[in-house]
């Protein structure tokens, strides 16, 4: 057990690291180095986890739904909103978060990882819409894989926007405007007037995936009493 537990804790700190190095550097700027310096970790550590800082980055872009995953609720265009609040509230304030934006947007990321990162937002934004129209919620009109096309896009150009003119500062703020933009073209009034779409519930929600967030890297391969590999297993070269 005592194993496990810094196995984790060397995981979580080898991620949050490189999630801080490529958040500030980009994919191609960020260096083992300065990520081992930031972890706190030995090299043999680092590499029994993550062979590489291709497999670091990937570590990181497959965090993107365990860290902002909100509770389920009645209505899905509810859980939509609160998903794109959370990612908001943390994108501003967690490394990973900011990361996984930061990487799937870079060129060389994308071609060394394909357009997973974007296209699994869209999936998972119409998967909720879907769920919506089979419950009443949408306007007839609406088709849910067009329309999750389109709030992704939009909500990724909001970020894009409030990172360069305000360092993300506003990004809660616009999130809720674009929202309150283009949920009257598609929410029934019924509905529509339910909704909550607010920064205090930005922070409300933020507040409350804490813990889920923390408890979201607690995955990874056992390592050796100081975070080494365990005997037998070689760290891969560097």
């Amino acid at each position: 057990m005592a194993r496990q537990e810094r196995a984790i804790r060397t995981r979580v700190a080898i991620v949050t690291a490189a999630a801080s190095v490529f958040d500030e550097y980009g994919y191609e700027r960020a260096t083992i180095g300065e990520i081992l310096s930031r972890a706190g970790v030995t090299k043999g550590a680092l590499y029994f986890h993550f062979p590489s800082k291709a497999a670091l980055a990937e570590g990181v872009l497959s965090q993107q739904f365990s860290l902002v995953s909100v509770e389920p609720s009645a209505s899905k265009l509810q859980e939509l909103v609160d998903t794109g609040l959370t990612v908001a509230y943390h994108m501003r304030r967690d490394p990973l978060v900011s990361a996984v934006a930061r990487l799937s947007l870079e060129q060389d990321v994308r071609a060394q990882f394909g357009t997973a990162a974007l296209t699994q937002w869209i999936d998972a934004t119409n998967y909720l819409l879907t769920e919506a129209k089979k419950q009443g919620e949408l306007l007839p009109h609406v088709v849910p894989s067009e329309t999750a096309w389109l709030f992704a896009a939009a909500w990724t150009g909001v970020q894009v926007y409030s990172h360069i003119l305000s360092q993300r500062e506003d990004l809660e703020a616009r999130v809720v405007s674009l929202f309150g933009h283009l949920l009257p073209g598609i929410a029934v009034p019924g509905v529509l007037a339910s909704l909550e779409n607010t920064t205090e519930r930005a922070a409300e929600l933020g507040a409350r995936s804490r813990e889920r967030e923390r408890q979201a890297l607690a995955e990874g391969p056992a390592d050796g009493p100081d975070g080494e590999p365990v005997a037998g297993e070689p760290a891969a070269a560097g």
